[in-house]
């Protein structure tokens, strides 16, 4: 007789479930097709076959149609993740601009574009930070006043991992074009949860992980416009046309390509069903717990991202109680897990610490079921009531004090 636990896993933007299609796509690969794809034999030609069918997978799900020469879609580029994504781009723009000297980012990115802006910094370049408003909406004013013919590169996140915030990213790239800017986008949230369409935008660069959609940690994507002046971030041999050095994760990329097929398929389904439930876990929650916040922007939001601040409590409690149940969530973005500080997201929007404090993140998937939003939906209210009575700071709101 078994004794696990039942999951019920609503932490999807942190990594997601490998899906059975996606696992049986790359098993050759791991086992009896493990040729080198840069080899002249067949047995490698047909390893490097599998490759261009994933980089053609991953660009229909991009909306990228040109193709190169050899019938390639080389605006594609395979990477480790996400963070090598971001770090390329940002990098390949110091390098390629070296007359400009100026990068605009928001205060809400991800660490692997926050934290490669402080580096360029310390390496001599200007770095302007975008503010949002409390609902985390960007001043668009304040960054077409920031953009000048200095801006070497505008970088602002197609989505938030934290509150599921969309940005208008089309836009900001036309702003960032009229000063001679190049514009990046980190899409690692948003790929596969709302449609893109790249060739008809204006975006140079963009980057996405394929743990985020179904395929497995250690594959992920950077596109470069077609034309767009690139210095390698990786260098070595000649893969990738020369512009990421390594022997391919052939496993990984095949994952990586079979993976977006799906989400095309599937994307339909992320903006209705997994949608709705979505709305159906905050409306349940809203309706039976007094003080809390929804946080995000309620017109422009990934539909299976939920941020929902508890006020008066602390979220890592929580989390631990809810884990006892078998409930997986988080206090915010995966990658900053374990600071005792309110992430810079919320602190970004003006949150005050007793809402930030008490900070849940819901992400769901295909993968779940109402089932499931009714068992968080039964089981979180008695855990919010029972460490609001032991709060302090909740008695004083109650005593009037």
């Amino acid at each position: 007789m078994s004794n696990t636990k039942r999951v019920i896993y609503f932490d999807n933007n942190a990594t997601t479930a490998v899906a059975p299609e996606v696992f049986e796509a790359m098993r050759p690969y791991l086992t009896e097709l493990y040729g080198n794809p840069s080899s002249i034999h067949n047995f490698g030609g047909q390893v490097g076959f599998a490759v261009e069918k994933a980089r053609a997978q991953v660009a229909d799900l991009l909306g990228v149609r040109s193709v190169d020469s050899k019938g390639h879609h080389s605006e594609i580029i395979f990477t480790s993740c996400g963070t090598e994504s971001d770090n390329a781009a940002l990098f390949s723009a110091m390098y390629t601009c070296p007359k400009k000297n100026k990068f605009i980012v928001s205060k809400v990115e991800h660490p692997a574009i926050l934290n490669v802006a402080r580096e360029l910094e310390r390496r001599g370049c200007r770095i302007g930070y975008i503010p949002v408003d409390s609902h985390g909406r960007l001043d668009l004013q304040r960054l077409e006043e920031m953009i000048d013919e200095e801006t070497a590169l505008v970088s602002i996140m197609w989505a938030n991992n934290e509150i599921g915030n969309i940005y208008p990213v089309e836009k900001i790239a036309a702003m960032a074009h009229k000063y001679g800017a190049l514009f990046h986008t980190d899409a690692v949230q948003a790929v596969g949860k709302i449609p893109i369409d790249l060739d008809n935008s204006q975006i140079d660069m963009l980057s996405l992980s394929g743990h985020k959609l179904h395929a497995p940690k250690g594959v992920g994507v950077l596109y470069i416009r077609r034309g767009q002046r690139f210095r390698p971030f990786m260098i070595g041999g000649h893969q990738e046309n020369g512009r990421r050095g390594g022997t391919e994760n052939v496993a990984g990329i095949v994952a990586m390509g079979q993976a977006a097929a799906m989400a095309k398929a599937d994307i339909g389904e992320e903006n209705t069903r997994v949608r709705a439930l979505r709305d159906r876990l905050e409306q349940g929650i809203a309706a039976v717990v007094p003080s809390i916040r929804i946080n995000g922007d309620p017109d422009h939001r990934l539909p299976n991202t939920s941020s929902i601040s508890f006020e008066f409590i602390e979220g890592e409690s929580i989390l631990m109680l809810l884990d006892q149940l078998g409930i997986c969530a988080s206090s915010g973005s995966a990658c900053t897990t374990g600071s005792l500080e309110p992430s810079h997201v919320l602190r970004a929007m003006g949150l005050p610490y007793t809402a930030a404090h008490g900070t849940i993140r819901f992400s769901l998937s295909r993968y779940n079921t109402a089932e499931e939003v009714d068992f968080v939906i039964e089981h979180l209210p008695p855990i919010i009531a029972r460490l609001r009575q032991i709060s302090p700071y909740w008695d004083a709101k109650n005593s009037g004090r």
